[in-house]
């Protein structure tokens, strides 16, 4: 048909609460903000961390694990830990992985 635009979501399922006819949906990642998307997850993990839902001295999740999570490549993940880093947040111990520090 011309002129019409078909838009496609994808949705994590375990963002999403169907209750009767209605879903709720969770959106952590808004791919349409001015703010960068890296920016957003380490806004989203920074809060995990202050609130004690990432506990000190407890690994961080994957990079593979948040980017099939919030739909987002690897090296956005990366970057978004990166900030973490910079602000003594987390720290990376080779070969076992990223850690909550307490700051």
């Amino acid at each position: 048909m011309v002129g019409e635009v078909n838009l496609v979501h994808q949705i994590n399922p375990k963002n999403q609460v169907t209750l009767g006819i209605f879903t709720l949906v969770s959106v952590t990642i808004d791919h349409l903000s001015s703010e960068p998307v890296y920016r957003q997850l380490a806004r989203i993990l920074r809060e995990m961390i202050k609130s004690g839902a990432l506990e000190v001295g407890t690994p961080m999740p994957s990079a593979k694990a948040l980017a099939q999570e919030h739909g987002l490549a690897i090296g956005t993940v990366t970057r978004a830990v990166d900030v973490l880093r910079e602000e003594g947040l987390v720290r990376t111990v080779p070969g076992r992985g990223v850690f909550v520090v307490k700051r």
